[in-house]
């Protein structure tokens, strides 16, 4: 889109926590490219600085806990590398990137299976070497995966008390993700608990968007073309 004739200048680090009016990164390159890929640029700023943002605030709703706050496979199509690292600047954890990385044995693959534990052990006969985390709706369920040998068990719409219950259980033979019910109100319950993980599909289907935009400025040269563009957080005055 743009030449390579460009000069970068970032004000701030990849997760660091900026302020309002706060300058982000200075660019000078010429008017026409700046004009050219701005949308698109600040589309992508404001995204995926707001997932980081939305993670931060759940990573500080588990603070002083082991507890730690975790994406979902619910991403942006061609995104999910951008979105996921935005996760991991505002203090979370990563799922899986793609199916080669783990597998996840959901209530439509029980069904098929004829029971949870069933599809586990098909998963797992499939792909010995690769990771198998399980949904559970039950504690029945959390039972026979756990004893099937399951790596992560997803603690689906468990209540605090059922997961204090599957904490007992598992007794440290299987990593637990607590899922549904999430909230930052009730995050610090659900840590309490003591699961490993909470999956909060809302870091990158649902987190608002920053405000961030770019101001046009003459720069210090005597090519009338270049121009420098700021990018500043919550700007009043965002060129479209």
């Amino acid at each position: 889109v743009c030449t390579d004739e460009f000069e970068v200048e970032r004000h701030v680090e990849d997760g660091d926590r900026v302020e309002e009016g706060q300058k982000l990164l200075s660019v000078t390159t010429r008017t026409r490219d700046l004009l050219t890929a701005e949308r698109s640029a600040l589309n992508l700023l404001c995204r995926l600085s707001g997932v980081a943002t939305a993670t931060r605030a759940w990573a500080d709703a588990l603070e002083g806990t082991s507890t730690r706050v975790r994406d979902t496979r619910k991403t942006t199509p061609g995104l999910r590398a951008l979105e996921k690292f935005a996760v991991r600047m505002g203090g979370g954890v990563n799922h899986r990137m793609s199916l080669s990385d783990a597998a996840l044995v959901k209530d439509n693959h029980v069904v098929a299976a004829g029971g949870v534990a069933q599809a586990f052990e098909a998963v797992r006969e499939a792909f010995p070497e690769v990771p198998i985390e399980v949904e559970v709706d039950t504690l029945h369920q959390l039972r026979e995966v756990v004893d099937a040998g399951a790596d992560l068990i997803l603690l689906d719409n468990f209540t605090p008390v059922e997961c204090e219950e599957a904490v007992a259980i598992v007794e440290g033979r299987a990593l637990l993700e607590a899922s549904g019910r999430l909230t930052l109100a009730n995050a610090g319950v659900y840590a309490k608990t003591g699961v490993d993980f909470l999956a909060v599909g809302a870091l990158t289907h649902s987190s608002p968007i920053l405000d961030i935009g770019l101001d046009l400025r003459e720069a210090s040269t005597d090519e009338a073309s270049t121009d420098e563009a700021s990018t500043d957080q919550a700007s009043t005055d965002e060129a479209e």
